[in-house]
């Protein structure tokens, strides 16, 4: 390279090097500049100093990346307020919408619970109430109606209990019936 490119690259990267330089220079004069307006505006709206220290973390990060479109100094402070508002705004949509979805799941969870141990005592009770009137039937109609509710066919029963196969179709209806007779007395309503 002759000796006038290396001093036109010189003063070009020294330029360049000194524009990057006034830029960040800009940024960190907004910055300090404007920084407490910026919290301000996020804490009248926010109420809380954490979430307006956030908002106006974000406000510069956006600052930051969009530098080359404000055009005119004297519009920084507006857009930054306008932009810490708005932050703050969404923030606090955010946050409704965040509380109104964990009280609606404690909610849910809260009617579950209670539907559940509601129900859980129902079904034991009449769990209760079914025992209490199966007992009162007598063998072998009563292992006759068990094993015909757990699906078992005529001729298994038989041979599980030791019966003639043609007596179980008897057995069956005849224990249905006392069964019945006694679950009908204290459980009727429950049917």
């Amino acid at each position: 390279m002759s000796e006038a490119t290396e001093i036109l690259v010189d003063s070009m990267s020294e330029s360049t090097t000194a524009a990057a330089a006034l830029e960040r220079i800009e940024f960190e004069e907004a910055f300090a500049l404007h920084h407490r307006t910026v919290f301000r505006a996020a804490k009248s709206i926010l109420q809380d100093a954490a979430l307006a220290e956030d908002v106006t973390q974000e406000v510069f990060i956006r600052l930051y990346n969009h530098q080359d479109s404000i055009q005119n100094a004297e519009m920084l402070r507006p857009w930054l307020i306008r932009v810490a508002l708005n932050l703050a705004k969404n923030t606090i949509r955010g946050n409704i919408r965040a509380n109104t979805r964990d009280e609606n799941y404690v909610k849910e969870t809260v009617e579950n619970s209670i539907f559940s141990v509601e129900s859980e005592y129902e079904q034991a009770t009449e769990v209760n109430e079914i025992r209490r009137a199966l007992n009162k039937v007598k063998e072998p109609l009563r292992s006759c109606l068990v094993l015909k509710q757990q699906g078992l066919s005529y001729r298994e029963i038989a041979e599980s209990l030791s019966l003639n196969e043609n007596s179980i179709g008897t057995y069956v209806a005849r224990a249905r019936a006392e069964f019945m007779r006694f679950y009908g007395k204290t459980g009727k309503e429950m049917l």
